[in-house]
């Protein structure tokens, strides 16, 4: 075992082929294989909206905050959603205490973008006065434990999260022009789309689905397919590494696919427990 422990060290590179030789993987999962993913959600009692995710052992949180915004001057019928991702020193070593390093600020951005295009949460809903108020969504989602495949748990995390957002009801005071809050009244957030993202990368001819932080350090390229319940492609992510060819694209999209309905059965169990109590 000690001399296994050793060659892993020395020669990563070669060890892990030894495993794709065999058509399997080191923690003994098959190469398309997705790991255990956990779902809770209402962690967080202060927060509006929140879900605890577990990939395996890459965990993640995400609390959602509602607070009042004036609408953007140029849509003025609009709200705001603001993903923030954040890779704390306590998550692994490879991250550093300070500002948002490129990792936290590139999965922030994916994140925005996928909630954008999916329209998951139209920002129109999030109007309260046309022109006067609006909802402003803060999404904070902190990466307790990092061992690989980060994007495809924040997504889980943060739709999770925001399947769980109850917003209170509110009136605009006509005598006094101020917003009335009744935190008795109060309504879920409307989703409208439910985008899940589903992680491969490449290594050497083959594709490996939902790699751990080790097999995404040996990989030569990453893609992440992002879907809806309805099988409609929402957006493809893949931040530069070896190409990928047409057969292999349609291959995660297709396991992206089977992804999708996975995680979906997951979250509707959990809603449906929710609900339940």
């Amino acid at each position: 075992m000690a001399a296994a422990g050793g060659f892993r060290t020395v020669e990563p590179l070669e060890y892990y082929r030894r495993f794709l030789k065999e058509n399997c993987r080191p923690d003994g999962r098959e190469l398309g294989e997705f790991r255990t993913t956990t779902v809770n959600i209402g962690s967080i009692t202060t927060a509006d909206g929140s879900a605890l995710v577990k990939l395996g052992n890459t965990t993640v949180i995400c609390g959602i905050k509602a607070e009042f915004a004036m609408p953007p001057v140029d849509s003025s019928n609009k709200g705001y959603i603001v993903p923030n991702v954040d890779l704390p020193p306590l998550c692994s070593s490879r991250f550093r205490a300070g500002p948002p390093g490129e990792e936290a600020q590139a999965a922030s951005q994916f994140m925005a973008d996928v909630i954008e295009n999916s329209q998951a949460v139209r920002k129109e809903d999030l109007c309260i006065v046309d022109g006067k108020l609006a909802w402003v969504l803060y999404c904070d989602i902190i990466c307790l434990d990092y061992d690989g495949n980060l994007l495809d748990a924040c997504m889980c995390a943060l739709l999770a999260a925001l399947k769980n957002v109850q917003l209170p009801a509110v009136s605009i005071n006509e005598e006094t022009g101020l917003a009335e809050v009744n935190l008795k009244e109060k309504t879920p957030l409307l989703v409208r789309k439910e985008p899940v993202a589903a992680s491969f990368v490449l290594f050497d001819s083959l594709v490996i689905a939902d790699p751990t932080a080790e097999e995404e350090d040996l990989a030569t390229g990453t893609v992440t397919i992002i879907g809806d319940e309805e099988g409609k492609l929402c957006s493809v992510h893949k931040p530069g590494g070896s190409a990928l060819t047409g057969a292999k694209l349609q291959d995660c999209i297709s396991r992206a696919k089977t992804r999708h309905k996975e995680v979906k059965k997951l979250l509707d169990k959990l809603s449906k427990s929710v609900e339940a109590t």
